[in-house]
């Protein structure tokens, strides 16, 4: 008896004590939201009229898009924006340079490579960008990458240079399932749609290893050659750099690597005498931020993004944010809206998916046939990835455009389940079904294995997607079927070798794409045009608003989760359970985008 009251009561404050934290947590949350509304509209007091250095901080980890997420206003300025605030402050006299905080242990190549070209365009319009890194600490290449152009490198005397080359890691769990008496059951559509081999294989196939050692040493190489370009060496020269790596702060400033060595206090107080007398740092986001006129004359081109994994429904993963998905109703109205707007000249639809389900990417698919239907041209900008059901959208469209770097493709489809069956008897749980109807009707389940006419079933179906996925590819991208048949079968590319094999029309980032799309309109290249979000963004306000239909409960669970769900190993079986249990024909792929 004593016991159970001490179980009772140590109940009771356990519950008390969770409910004063989730509250706190709460009201911490509610007063971010304010702040950054406050902070908004802080944001929008007059800037400095002359001698501005933006500044920009690439060590923090961002998105490629805004974030859907009601809290998606803290997040630091994602990838596209930067890129359309810095064509921005090209035309600014106020604005004398760009001072750059390195991202010291590697970026997306995607991601390096849309910021390489937006500070490229940025000097071509006469203004400096001053980059300092505290180290190239990471092995990765792409830190250094993003930021090679630059006018002036400056490392941190004590630091170190070691980008040496790009390694992607993929984890195969097929060895665990066998120790656990687990048996995956996939099919796959064909031998290079590797996401099902995490399931069912223990090391690499040969399909798989010739594929990953393919993309990879395609994004090195554009890599290599954009960095030799930009600092007056021959590739070569660059490769033996790497291959010698790593290298002392003064070894890389003698191999020419970097341009000066020094604290960021000096290069700071370099870019300042650099942009002049009076000169002052404003941040990117800031500036961002500043009020500019809601309204022009100007011809309007649609601005439609999407990040994650494809799903269906509205792709949102519920009040407090999450990971970042496409939802197939929420991306496809927007674009069916964008057509049916008749200020609408265009639309650029900005895709970051490493795909998912077939339903959902053929639902965005048929939004842009109507879209295209409609006489309004459809651009697809592929960042960092766009493969599977990433690329099942884009094919439709009037023109694609990717970076060298960006992984796509992967023509195929897979599905399947894990049975427990075995893994449940060694701990002595048993689990029975009782079904009424088809043979069929079982065939998820995973408490027992297929039938060979529930496995004939399955693979006919995903059979019919795979002929329907291929046969888009061929109408949308005006290639014969046996070409495209040929060039599928689960393969991810680069967006250099999708070039070469007909997939996209062009290698370019979103500036460009919003250049064709104004090519593909009627509308001078030298015009301006404004960039309509669709749907439009949420103000912090707005988000602040919405959050009063969150419940104390909701509150209650997130802060006691969210320590929790953080953890990588948490995450990881999660993504392998959630993978795992997607009963749907699935586009996907999980190629690394290496670092």
């Amino acid at each position: 008896m004593k016991q159970f009251w001490i179980t009772f009561f140590g109940s009771v404050v356990g519950v008390v004590v969770g409910a004063v934290l989730a509250g706190i947590a709460f009201f911490v949350l509610i007063a971010a939201l304010i702040g950054g509304a406050l902070s908004s509209a802080a944001s929008e007091t007059a800037l400095p009229q002359d001698g501005i250095v933006l500044e920009l901080d690439l060590r923090t980890p961002r998105l490629d898009t805004p974030s859907r997420s009601p809290f998606g206003f803290a997040e630091p300025l994602p990838v596209v924006d930067i890129v359309r605030t810095l064509e921005r402050a090209e035309a600014d006299r106020r604005v004398r340079g760009l001072f750059i905080r390195a991202n010291e242990f590697g970026l997306s190549p995607g991601m390096a490579e849309e910021i390489r070209t937006a500070l490229a365009d940025f000097r071509d319009s006469g203004k400096f960008v001053l980059t300092h890194a505290q180290g190239f600490e990471g092995t990765s290449v792409t830190g250094y990458f993003a930021v090679s152009g630059s006018d002036e490198i400056w490392l941190q005397d004590t630091a170190n240079f070691t980008p040496a080359g790009l390694a992607s890691e993929v984890m195969f769990l097929g060895g665990l399932f066998e120790h656990f008496n687990a048996e995956p059951q996939f099919e796959q559509f064909h031998e290079y749609k590797n996401a099902a081999n995490t399931y069912t294989q223990s090391d690499f196939t040969e399909a798989h290893r010739e594929a990953a050692e393919s993309y990879i040493g395609s994004i090195f190489d554009t890599a290599v050659n954009a960095i030799a370009a930009d600092r007056g060496f021959e590739p070569a020269e660059i490769r033996a750099l790497f291959d010698t790596a790593p290298h002392s702060a003064e070894g890389a400033l003698e191999a020419g690597l970097v341009d000066h060595l020094g604290h960021v206090v000096e290069a700071r107080e370099a870019a300042l005498s650099q942009a002049g007398p009076g000169a002052e740092f404003i941040e990117l986001s800031d500036y961002h931020a500043e009020a500019v006129p809601a309204w022009s004359n100007d011809p309007v081109i649609a601005l439609i993004e999407g990040q994650g994994a494809i799903v269906t429904g509205d792709g949102l993963s519920g009040p407090f944010g999450g990971e970042e998905m496409i939802g197939g109703d929420f991306m496809a109205e927007a674009i069916l809206d964008a057509a049916e707007d008749p200020n609408v000249r265009a639309i650029v639809v900005r895709v970051d998916s490493p795909g998912g389900s077939a339903i959902a990417s053929d639902q965005i698919w048929f939004a842009i046939n109507r879209a295209r239907e409609a006489g309004k041209p459809v651009v697809v900008s592929m960042a960092s990835l766009a493969a599977s059901g990433g690329y099942y959208i884009a094919a439709p469209a009037d023109y694609v455009l990717a970076h060298g770097t960006t992984l796509t493709g992967s023509i195929g489809v897979l599905g399947g389940k894990i049975v427990l069956d075995g893994t449940f008897d060694m701990v002595g749980l048993n689990v029975e079904t009782v079904s009424v109807g088809g043979e069929y009707t079982t065939a998820m389940s995973g408490a027992e294995a297929w039938t060979e006419s529930q496995r004939a079933a399955y693979r006919g179906q995903m059979e019919q997607v795979y002929e329907d996925f291929t046969q888009r590819v061929a109408d949308g991208r005006d290639l014969p079927l046996e070409r495209v048949l040929e060039i599928a079968r689960g393969r991810v590319w680069t967006g250099q070798q999708a070039l070469d094999l007909g997939l996209v029309d062009e290698i370019g980032g979103f500036r460009d794409a919003i250049a064709v799309a104004k090519q593909l309109a009627g509308i001078a290249p030298e015009s301006d045009v404004r960039l309509r979000r669709f749907p439009r963004e949420r103000t912090p306000l707005e988000a602040f608003q919405e959050m009063f239909g969150v419940t104390a409960d909701t509150a209650e669970t997130a802060a006691r989760l969210n320590a929790l769900m953080e953890l990588p190993e948490v995450q990881a079986a999660l993504q392998a359970r959630q993978a795992s249990q997607q009963t749907g024909v699935q586009m996907r792929t999980t190629s690394q985008v290496p670092q």
